[in-house]
């Protein structure tokens, strides 16, 4: 039996690690996954154990590729599904975020039939929408749980403010965002969203809990990613900041080669180890790289290990943005006040 966590305050139980499925069709690389893989390897994921599994109707076809999984394996009951919405593309191929009440309802009925489900697990506002109030868009997420479309609901990239705002109309069960050791803004004073999500019993699920890759130390500098992929443009992985941030992963690294593990299989227990409430999705396209991923429920760590890294953590100076400011709205935004 496969180690699990609850979902939010007396939510269900959920495999304490997940799966992040964005990587299966979008954004990391130019390097094609055929359906017939991705195929396999959602069953080979779900066959470990796996059950927790994260897309969203942004992620190229992967809503398609899930369902035509479930279709083709009639082993929906096994998966707790999360799926996000809030962003349109444009004709000139930008994003906007929307979180009307009409959208809400238009895109869980779109992402619905692309799934080929009767009700989504866990219903995400993919980012915040700071035209729009909250408690408009929390409300219409609401009567989809009455309709008995979506379950739980979750929100993307809040602020403790606006998590507060929408717990209000309605409990959240999780909130996703971007936790790893490179990412710990969450904890901060200032931010107080993870102090927020604990005194309100909503989980952290953890995106991008490798660093985007660089905490594995499969990369050592830009130019080991593809042509393409979303990293080049990420200030965080510039030729300037790389080196820098190295160091940090060089740490993880370190211990790693000590107990016989991975970077990345220490870095995943670290995260875990942070506390029950957490819950990190990695993703990966190839089954190797989940196999390793999902290795680390059974990598221990000792407290002497916790703190030292711990340590590493908050005295790192990590060089670079999460986003470029163009693409600052893709980070923790707020909303305009209810009037």
């Amino acid at each position: 039996m496969s180690p699990t966590r609850n979902l939010g305050k007396n939510g269900p139980a959920v495999s304490a690690l997940g799966f992040g499925a964005m990587g299966i069709s979008a954004f990391y690389s130019t390097g094609k996954t055929t359906d017939e893989e991705a195929l396999d390897l959602l069953s080979h994921i779900a066959d470990a154990g796996c059950t927790f599994w994260d897309t969203s109707d942004i992620y190229g076809n992967n809503e398609d590729i899930i369902g035509e999984w479930i279709k083709k394996t009639g082993r929906r009951k096994e998966i707790f599904l999360a799926t996000k919405f809030a962003f349109t593309s444009t004709e000139d191929g930008s994003y906007l975020i929307r979180g009307d009440p009409e959208y809400v309802h238009e895109a869980c009925d779109r992402s619905l039939k692309r799934l080929g489900i009767d009700t989504i697990d866990l219903y995400y506002m993919h980012r915040v929408d700071g035209k729009v109030p909250i408690e408009k868009t929390v409300t219409a997420m609401a009567e989809l749980v009455k309709a008995g479309k979506v379950r739980y609901l979750g929100l993307s990239e809040c602020s403790a403010a606006t998590l507060r705002r929408a717990y209000a109309v309605h409990p959240i069960a999780a909130i996703q965002m971007e936790y790893s050791p490179f990412a710990i803004d969450i904890e901060s004073e200032q931010s107080k969203l993870l102090a927020t999500a604990r005194e309100l019993g909503v989980t952290v699920v953890a995106y991008s809990p490798l660093g985007r890759g660089i905490l594995t130390g499969k990369y050592r500098s830009p130019s080991d990613f593809e042509p393409g992929d979303m990293r080049h443009w990420m200030p965080r992985f510039s030729p300037e900041n790389f080196a820098k941030n190295l160091t940090l992963v060089d740490k993880f690294t370190e211990v790693a080669k000590k107990k016989g593990v991975t970077a990345g299989q220490v870095t995943l227990a670290w995260i875990l180890a942070q506390g029950e409430d957490i819950i990190p999705i990695p993703g990966t396209k190839k089954t190797k790289y989940f196999d390793e991923n999902w290795a680390a429920l059974d990598v221990h760590l000792s407290e002497d290990e916790i703190q030292e890294l711990r340590a590493a953590v908050n005295e790192a100076d990590v060089a670079g943005a999460r986003y470029p400011e163009a693409l600052a709205y893709l980070s923790v935004q707020d909303t305009p006040p209810l009037v």
